[in-house]
């Protein structure tokens, strides 16, 4: 059902995110029957995982000119239907599908375009790329969008987003996300695209009974009206969903003042929105005091309060008339964080500290005192300490931490690996192995000849991707503090995820992906792999920082590596690792809970724990001696139980290969049936209906290349 990536060559080192299991796939499958071994939880019966990831169509052997968060958006997943025999019973099936974007139809339908429609993110990160060159890229994709405009095609480019980063479910909708355009709204269990989501309705919806009558003003769409209203729609991969309320949050970044602005959707006929108090819908408010256009990925939303990151990696064209690339981290400047009440954007309040990088936040709560009131705002976050995710992500070496004054290779780094050129053949860690080698090859060691860890990553503050802790204190009449700042664990740590029961509240547990050594080999065409799944237990941790308060901003709460947490065999201990086979890598974990039903007082942190881990999983022994993917290779879906963090209950095999990618979401049976009526879906065709003009569309198209 899946067709390799691009035959490899020895002599031409393949990208590393274009290599592998990195490698896109072309094929898509409905809804297909597959195998599985194992026992398939009956909570899971009826609901899907679904997972998203960029996968190129376009010249997918782009060289440098590539990076991980670049491709047309693919969702892949497993549906764990019924079977009609018997309904207690399941008849599991995995279906992928490309997201017909405006894009991908363009590029699909115009196959002699040699390179994809939008500049690669390398290109605008990478300080080699000229000025001219940077341009030419921009101009190309300005002039493939004007050129489906003026050649009367039904299908112009409106929106640039390739809607390949997250997937989530709201008010009868499963929408696709990416940071460049609105939601997608997805069909399940198709995985078919119906339309663009602006707030009120999607492309594609069957017309409501209840439909407001023609002379009623309709509501304002995200990015409302005017010349800047297309960049102003741009919306934030990570919407959140308050599952009390049933309210979805949002922001929307671009490069223009005020440069974040922000909405709340309550869902049609829900209590917030008939509530005339505080239900009231908020579109495109803006955000005052943020510093500049960013690349703003996620933020933290608890019941009552919003945090906004603003943090100092700009991502803006501005900074081309600086002489900079358009995405650049500047870590001598601060962070900074805006905190405001949930339907109030223009009371935000903004608190700094030492410049860093979050991609995801993990939970965010309010704290009260002892008269009911808010006194602060709690947040986990994935901190990272440089920005080096963003360039080796796109082949490209980081730049060096302004604070690096002498390189230690035997320090250890990031959760990310970096790509390294000029030193390849000096680095002991990379003199063993080609460029198409496994990342993590301390599994082909045997256990007795692994190099032990005895300095933790906590000693190196340049390279780290750690669960963090901050508290913002909104306390009446104090001033803009950040009281508690520092990280619960010195393992990596990323791509978090927690039970829904208690998400925008104090939870106990996270979830999240680790490594097995802190050291990621550098050398060239690694690529970030992910081989343990870690469950911390967050309020354990912070008890232990309130009774022995840890150094702020650099300080750790629990010291140990990853190697003396998977040796440890205290049934208490607050985190918790499973440890994948070796050749065994995974992907995102979405926590599914064993209850449908959440709990209170001491049952809580048990329902947190009581249920599944789902993750795709692919075995890189199914690689050649090129470091490609077989022809037949395979992913599969597991399902581990998180109460003990070590039994495997369930592993489907998909018949197909999952590329290495992004971000999923579990939908349960009750989602899938509830979907709004949908009167079409979007479709790609193979050949063009406009007459008259084909000599001179492929003269253009041949020419922008």
């Amino acid at each position: 059902m899946s067709t390799p990536g691009p035959n490899s060559s020895k002599s031409t080192p393949k990208h590393p995110y274009l290599s592998g299991n990195f490698a896109p796939v072309s094929t898509t499958c409905p809804p297909t029957p597959v195998s599985w071994t194992g026992r398939v939880p009956p909570e899971l019966l009826g609901g899907m995982y679904v997972r998203n990831g960029g996968n190129p169509v376009t010249n997918s052997d782009l060289g440098r000119e590539a990076h991980w968060f670049d491709g047309d958006g693919m969702l892949a997943g497993v549906w764990f239907s019924r079977s009609t025999a018997d309904p207690t019973k399941p008849a599991v099936k995995f279906v992928n599908q490309f997201i017909t974007t405006d894009v991908y139809r363009t590029a699909v339908e115009n196959p002699t375009l040699r390179t994809p429609i939008l500049p690669s993110i390398a290109t605008l990160v990478n300080p080699a790329s000229s000025l001219l060159l940077i341009l030419w890229r921009i101009l190309r994709t300005v002039l493939v969008v004007f050129w489906t405009h003026l050649s009367g095609s039904a299908r112009a480019i409106k929106r640039i987003s390739v809607a390949n980063t997250s997937i989530l479910y709201h008010d009868g909708r499963a929408l696709a996300t990416c940071e460049s355009g609105p939601p997608m709204r997805i069909a399940l269990p198709s995985l078919e695209t119906v339309g663009w989501f602006d707030g009120n309705r999607a492309e594609g919806e069957a017309t409501p009974c209840n439909k407001d009558t023609d002379d009623e003003k309709q509501p304002e769409a995200l990015g409302g009206t005017g010349l800047l209203s297309w960049m102003k729609e741009w919306t934030t991969g990570h919407p959140k969903v308050d599952k009390v309320t049933n309210e979805m949050v949002l922001f929307h970044c671009n490069f223009v003042a005020p440069y974040v602005h922000y909405s709340l959707l309550p869902a049609e006929g829900s209590v917030a929105k008939r509530s005339s108090s505080e239900g009231n819908r908020i579109i495109n408010a803006p955000v005052p005091g943020c510093t500049g256009g960013k690349l703003m990925h996620d933020f933290g939303v608890s019941r009552h309060n919003t945090v906004i990151l603003d943090l100092p990696l700009s991502l803006t064209p501005l900074n081309l008339a600086m002489n900079k690339p358009i995405v650049f981290y500047q870590p001598e400047k601060p962070a900074r964080f805006g905190v405001f009440p949930r339907r109030h954007p223009e009371l935000v309040r903004w608190f700094e500290t030492s410049g860093c990088c979050i991609l995801h936040t993990a939970n965010t709560w309010d704290e009260y005192n002892s008269t009911g009131d808010i006194s602060a705002v709690s947040m986990l976050a994935c901190r990272l300490t440089t920005a080096s995710l963003v360039f080796s992500a796109g082949n490209i070496e980081p730049p060096p931490n302004p604070s690096h004054e002498q390189a230690v290779r035997s320090r250890p780094m990031s959760f990310f690996a970096k790509y390294d050129d000029e030193e390849h053949v000096q680095d002991p860690e990379k003199s063993h192995s080609d460029e198409n080698s496994p990342l993590l090859e301390v599994h082909n060691e045997p256990e007795s000849s692994k190099a032990p860890h005895n300095v933790p990553i906590s000693h190196d503050d340049e390279e780290q991707c750690r669960l963090y802790y901050y508290r913002f204190s909104l306390a009446p009449g104090s001033s803009n503090t950040i009281t508690h700042e520092f990280a619960l664990a010195a393992i990596p740590f990323e791509f978090p995820t927690i039970s829904p029961f208690t998400e925008m509240s104090r939870a106990r547990y996270v979830y999240g992906c680790s490594t097995s050594d802190e050291s990621f080999g550098a050398a060239l065409g690694k690529a970030t792999k992910i081989d343990i799944l870690v469950r911390v237990d967050v309020q354990t941790l912070l008890n232990r920082a309130q009774k022995s308060p840890p150094q702020a901003v650099d300080g750790c709460v629990d010291t140990r590596t990853i190697d003396e947490i998977l040796a440890s065999d205290d049934r208490d201990d607050p985190i918790k690792a499973f440890h994948l086979p070796p050749k065994h890598f995974g992907q995102e974990a979405r926590f599914v809970p064993r209850s449908a039903k959440s709990a209170s007082g001491d049952d809580a942190g048990f329902v947190e724990e009581d249920g599944y881990l789902l993750f795709y999983v692919f075995n890189e022994d199914q690689l050649d001696e090129d470091g490609e993917c077989k022809a037949d290779a395979e992913s599969e879906l597991w399902v581990l139980d998180a109460r003990d963090m070590q039994t495997v209950v369930c592993r489907i095999q998909l018949g197909a290969r999952i590329p290495y990618g992004l971000h999923g979401n579990w939908f349960t049976e009750e989602d899938i049936a509830q979907q709004r009526e949908i009167a079409s879906v979007r479709s790609v065709s193979e050949t063009r209906s406009e007459a008259g003009s084909s000599n001179l569309r492929k003269a253009l198209v041949s020419y922008l290349g």
